[in-house]
């Protein structure tokens, strides 16, 4: 199933944030990420636009593409932006390490290529 307009956007916004959250973490070892408040802080905030994207991607897609975990990505969002205080940075590094690369093999044949000369 290709993606409509509304959700090519949600897509392509979390691609760009799971590349983003992929390249700020490339290279840094564990005991560093937990040093650098403001990479931790990074990665959440990406972590949100991921959730909050896919929150809003239209139930059909979802269904269409169950290889993407849709409710964990979701429930993730939650946590950060709701129970921030109980937020694990062990439990994130995990996700931007491991997780966030396999989403974005899952996403980039999904996300349409932009338009010629689109500049964002």
């Amino acid at each position: 199933m290709r993606p409509d307009n509304a959700d090519a956007g949600y897509l392509w916004d979390m691609l760009d944030a799971a590349r983003t959250v992929r390249d700020l973490v490339r290279g840094i070892q564990f005991n560093e990420y937990m040093r650098d408040r403001k990479l931790q802080l990074a990665v959440e905030r990406c972590l949100e636009i991921i959730g909050e994207a896919a929150r809003h991607v239209s139930e059909s897609f979802r269904h269409a593409h169950t290889e993407i975990p849709w409710r964990g990505i979701i429930a993730q969002r939650h946590i950060l932006a709701h129970e921030y205080g109980d937020i694990k940075q062990d439990r994130m590094w995990n996700v931007a390490t491991h997780h966030v690369p396999e989403l974005v093999a899952l996403l980039a044949p999904l996300v349409p290529p932009e338009p010629a000369g689109h500049q964002t």
